[in-house]
Formats: C-alpha cells, sequence, structure tokens
C-alpha cells in the first residue's frame, strides 16, 4: 500500500517532507489554521516564495467546501491548458475527479474573434453552457478575464461553484479580480495581488487532495 497524495519515490517522498519541514521552520509563527497552512506551505514550496505566508487569504469555508466537493467526486473545471497539465492524474482518479478546460476549443476561440472578449473568458461562457460550473471546483492560475467573467455569472446567471481558487497572475485586473471574488459569498481562495500563476493553482489542488485524504482516511492504493 502507498499513499496516493504523495511523491511516487522514497527518496521523492523524504526531500518533500524536509522541504516542509524548512519551511515551517523558517517561517515562523503565522495565523492560519492547520488546514489552510498546509495550502499556504504548499505554494511556498512550489514557488520558493515566503510572500505567500501572508497574501494567501481564505473564505472561512474554503478549505472544507474544497474537501467536499472532492470527496464527491465534482468536476474540476480550469481556466488554461498549463493547470490541468500540472495536475496530477492518478491523485484525482482516486477520488473520481475529473478535469476540464476548453481554452483552445475551436468554439471558444471563434466566439473570441467574434466579440470583444478573451479565449479564457469564453471558455468559462462554455463552461457554463455545458452545466458544469455550480457545483465544482473552478481553479484560475492565469487569466484575470476568466475570473472576472466567472465573478459576472455568479452575480448574473446564479452560478454557484463549490470552490473558486482564483491565483491569476500579471498587471492587467489580477489583483482587481481578485479582490472582486473576495467580495462574493462562494468559498474562495485567493493570492492577494499581482502574484499568482498556473503552478500554484496545481499546488492549491494538490494540497487540498492531501487533505481530503487525510480526513477521510482514503490516501492509500495497491
Amino acid at each position: 500500500m502507498k499513499a496516493v497524495t504523495e511523491q511516487l519515490t522514497e527518496p521523492g517522498r523524504r526531500i518533500e517532507h524536509a522541504s516542509f519541514a524548512i519551511i515551517d521552520r523558517e517561517a515562523g509563527a503565522h495565523g492560519y489554521r492547520p488546514d489552510q497552512w498546509t495550502i499556504v506551505r504548499r505554494l511556498i514550496h512550489a514557488s520558493g516564495d515566503f510572500e505567500f505566508n501572508g497574501l494567501t487569504r481564505f473564505h472561512p469555508q474554503a478549505v472544507d467546501a474544497g474537501v467536499a466537493a472532492i470527496l464527491a467526486g465534482r468536476p474540476l473545471i480550469a481556466d488554461v491548458q498549463m493547470v490541468v497539465a500540472g495536475l496530477a492524474p492518478r491523485r484525482l482518479a482516486h477520488f473520481g475527479v475529473t478535469s476540464y478546460q476548453f481554452i483552445g476549443d475551436q468554439d471558444v476561440m471563434t466566439s473570441a474573434a467574434h466579440e470583444p472578449t478573451t479565449r479564457a473568458a469564453q471558455a468559462m461562457r462554455k463552461a457554463h453552457r455545458l452545466g458544469l460550473l455550480t457545483g465544482s471546483l473552478i481553479v484560475i492560475g492565469n487569466a484575470p478575464t476568466a475570473l472576472l467573467e466567472l465573478i459576472r455569472l455568479i452575480r448574473e446567471a446564479t452560478v454557484h461553484p463549490a470552490l473558486v481558487i482564483g491565483m491569476p497572475v500579471g498587471f492587467v485586473a489580477a489583483a482587481e479580480s481578485k479582490e472582486a471574488l473576495a467580495e462574493q459569498e462562494i468559498p474562495w481562495i485567493i493570492t492577494a495581488g499581482r502574484k499568482g500563476g498556473s503552478t500554484l493553482a496545481v499546488a492549491t489542488v494538490h494540497a487540498l487532495l492531501t487533505l481530503t485524504a487525510a480526513r477521510s482516511g482514503r490516501d492509500s492504493e495497491q
């Protein structure tokens, strides 16, 4: 039996555990709950940036909502292919979670070419048309326009995701889109300001999978 949410090899597991121990020691005191720190620590591990101890913010029900969605095998909708490519397929499959992204679909590209929107925004609209947004994990690690479109759908189309991981990166609307998400009543996790990225969004999902496994006792495979 082996843990599905850890590195596949013993040397890999030793390195990861040692890295987490170093982060815990160097980060010192913080104001996060233990389950929230599991996520923040992984963001620091993925980026080498201790500023995420402070930049990472949580809706009070965010972790519980994410764990419940994973246990229920709810879909995961990403803004870009890079997020999906970074996710560990065996970890998702262990909980019956299927990932989707639509930014490269021909109909999405055609719509973006004929309307004053981005492909990322159109991809969120397609996910909505397919009925994939409500009750799902929405993971945005690249495109502020995807997050802004999702917020519009939450406000105007009564879309209600289980959890939104909002970590777009950049200089145009990245910080603003995350602040707008933090004003919504649905559960969310953000990295405040300009910092973010697909790597951090993926790290957040993997941390949630670890928390799900620990809470449910479902962290082993043959």
